[in-house]
């Protein structure tokens, strides 16, 4: 965990707050395994604040499910299991295709040319091969459907969806071949939502992450194998 930054801030409840977050993505991206104990004094000294926000961002993690308090063994990382994905894909599966089916009906013209710009860009860095471009444009692709879907509720649990698991994301979309498949299958989602065509988009999103989850699923098995 030596890659941790030193924060400064003057208001408790925000460095508390950024704490927590710093904290959140080094889980997320594996940086801090399952298993491991969050030490208070070892973080309050790495970040370079007090234990109190360090113990008030423990207090958060818990409740995002990523830790657990474990009596006389103090904060333990639970992270992101097989079942979690498997949940998180069959959910986004559920309600980012309602995002789409949403998108179709409510998107202007502005932002279909811009939709349709991500896609170009998703491409043209494809044939690049440039991984961190492609990585950056499929989360945007999606982001953007969930801020054209038009419904903030929809939009803030998709959005927290995608931020539990950016890190197998990247996983999956770097994988041999995958990322000229998503690019299609984004290609195809794009024509429906520009056509206006609800239920095309739904089904196309919905058959794009069962797509992903495979794919992703995949890996993980013959890692362990």
């Amino acid at each position: 965990m030596d890659s941790f930054k030193h924060i400064n801030s003057d208001n408790p409840n925000s460095l508390s707050l950024r704490v927590f977050k710093e904290i959140e993505d080094m889980i997320l991206n594996g940086e801090i395994q399952p298993g491991e104990n969050l030490i208070e004094s070892k973080l309050s000294s790495q970040l370079g604040v007090s234990r109190t926000p360090v113990r008030e961002a423990v207090r958060m993690l818990e409740r995002t499910g990523l830790v657990q308090i474990v009596p006389n063994k103090g904060a333990v990382v639970l992270g992101i299991d097989d079942q979690d994905l498997e949940d998180i894909y069959t959910i986004r599966m559920l309600i980012e295709g309602l995002a789409s089916r949403w998108a179709a009906e409510r998107m202007t013209e502005e932002q279909i040319r811009e939709l349709g710009e991500i896609i170009d860009l998703q491409e043209f860095y494809t044939m690049k091969n440039s991984t961190e471009h492609i990585n950056h444009l499929d989360s945007q692709f999606h982001e953007k459907i969930f801020e054209y879907c038009n419904s903030r509720p929809l939009q803030h649990t998709l959005s927290d969806l995608h931020h539990m698991i950016k890190r197998y994301r990247k996983i999956s979309v770097g994988s041999t071949g995958r990322a000229d498949k998503a690019i299609a299958e984004h290609r195809q989602i794009f024509e429906a939502l520009a056509e206006h065509n609800p239920d095309t988009a739904e089904k196309l999103t919905i058959e794009h992450i069962a797509n992903a989850k495979e794919n992703l699923l995949k890996i993980i098995r013959e890692k362990r194998n």
